[in-house]
Order: C-alpha cells, then sequence, then structure tokens
C-alpha cells in the first residue's frame, strides 16, 4: 500500500467509524461511557489526525487532537473508577 493509500484509507476509516459511534450512541445502542463508543472515537480521531496533517488541513488536526485526548481521558477516569 502506498502512504498516499494509507493516508486515504484512514481518512475514509475515521469518519466510518467517528459516525458509526454517533448512530449507535444516538439509537440507543452503545452509552456514551462505553468502552467501545470511546475507542471508536480515539482510533477515528487518530485516523482524521493522519488524513488532515497530511493535507494540511491544520484546524481539523487541532479538533481531532483534542477529541483523541478527551477520549484517552475517559478510558483512563472509567478504568480508575471500576
Amino acid at each position: 500500500m502506498t502512504s498516499k493509500a494509507f493516508i486515504a484509507w484512514s481518512g475514509w476509516l475515521a469518519a466510518l467509524l467517528i459516525l458509526g459511534a454517533y448512530a449507535l450512541l444516538s439509537f440507543g445502542k452503545i452509552q456514551a461511557r462505553s468502552k467501545i463508543y470511546q475507542w471508536m472515537n480515539i482510533v477515528g480521531a487518530l485516523g482524521f489526525i493522519i488524513n488532515c496533517a497530511w493535507n494540511g488541513a491544520w484546524p481539523s488536526v487541532a479538533l481531532n487532537v483534542v477529541w483523541l485526548f478527551i477520549g484517552l481521558y475517559v478510558v483512563r477516569r472509567n478504568r480508575t473508577r471500576s
């Protein structure tokens, strides 16, 4: 796989993960504090960071860095509460 293909696929996977997480949450299939919801958002944010940084979309990179850290914080917080 070329780097250009990897960058494109990471953006598409990111979009599918984040939209999928939102849809599952909106339809009541998962909870916002669930591990699956948080990890879908974390991996999705990573994919968008890769894709947006490559394409020079820096506001989107910044947004997804914050999105990533929110997800990691919630996963860590939930782990310490269990």
